[in-house]
């Protein structure tokens, strides 16, 4: 089996060093490249062709979003995990919009940076579970949201929401005074439609394309 290649960019040496150690006692990932600094990252990333890149937020010179942005507009299937020390919403919202497909906090168990190096490598989406927690506790809703290009409903917008907000299908369904089976087939369309494989997904479907802000 080919291994997972990385590529590690965070401005801390110690961080890096250690982060490549515990990856070389993997047997499926590989890292084969490190970056300190964003715009180090765009001038070696040609060489190492990783398919996941490990992205540190904050940088200096050029930051983790700035480059996240430019090296998804280069490398439109490269694969993003963002790496923060901080739980900052706005950095999480902004680093969706540029193209992340996964987020974790720097002081992650590395059971957890395994899992989301394997859940990203096979297109899914990932983030640690206080990230996420953060992100769904301060969703709110946007005034006068439209349907976007997938054309969703009034209603699969609503039952959007309250998914995000981590309500399960039984509490959507007495919120709104419809039948749990009704919103399990809209909880399906929304997966089909918004080509999500979870609710970290619908998530990062939803900020990307404007419908909830954090």
């Amino acid at each position: 089996m080919e291994p997972i290649t990385i590529h590690i960019v965070d401005d801390h040496t110690l961080f890096r060093e250690g982060l490549k150690f515990l990856l070389s006692t993997t047997q499926n990932i590989q890292c084969v490249g490190e970056s300190e600094n964003g715009l180090e990252c765009l001038q070696s990333i040609t060489k190492t062709k990783p398919h996941i890149v490990l992205m540190d937020i904050e940088m200096p010179q050029k930051d983790g979003i700035a480059t996240t942005r430019e090296l998804m507009q280069i490398y439109p299937d490269l694969k993003i995990i963002a790496l923060s020390m901080y739980g900052y919403e706005h950095y999480y919202s902004q680093m969706i919009d540029a193209g992340a497909r996964g987020f974790l906090m720097k002081n992650s168990a590395f059971d957890d940076v395994q899992k989301a190096i394997h859940e990203v490598y096979k297109g899914n989406t990932y983030f640690s579970p206080e990230i996420l927690d953060a992100l769904i506790k301060n969703l709110y809703k946007k005034k006068n949201n439209k349907p976007t290009q997938t054309e969703l409903t009034e209603r699969e917008i609503e039952i959007l929401y309250n998914i995000c907000k981590g309500f399960s299908n039984a509490e959507i369904a007495d919120t709104l005074c419809i039948s749990k089976r009704t919103v399990d087939k809209h909880r399906e369309n929304l997966l089909l439609k918004t080509e999500s494989k979870n609710t970290a997904g619908l998530v990062i479907y939803a900020i990307k394309n404007g419908l909830f802000e954090v």
